[in-house]
């Protein structure tokens, strides 16, 4: 895994792609080292993770209203400013769709 200076954001706060590991990893009950290869596909596989951190990564205090919903590992996972990550499984009846109001 990276090392903590390489996954936190200038505010000391994780990255998206940070932030979508550890949700995946407790919304499953593991450890978050446990969410990697082989047991997890690379999350590359599925979102460029320097792309999805630099959409988020703001300068001057510019607030993004960027979202961005994807599917990893059977889950629906939205990204919101902040490193705010949602999960649900794909098979739910309660789509993420709904969370986009919040």
């Amino acid at each position: 895994m990276s090392s903590p200076d390489e996954t936190s954001t200038p505010d000391g706060s994780v990255s998206p792609t940070q932030a979508i590991i550890e949700a995946i990893a407790e919304h499953e009950g593991v450890d978050i080292t446990d969410v990697e290869p082989p047991a997890y596909d690379p999350l590359f596989t599925v979102v460029n993770p320097e792309a999805l951190d630099d959409l988020f990564h703001t300068t001057a205090g510019i607030a993004t209203n960027a979202v961005v919903r994807l599917e990893y590992e059977g889950y629906e996972v939205l990204v919101r400013p902040g490193s705010d990550v949602d999960v649900r499984d794909l098979d739910s009846t309660d789509s993420i769709d709904s969370s986009f109001g919040d």
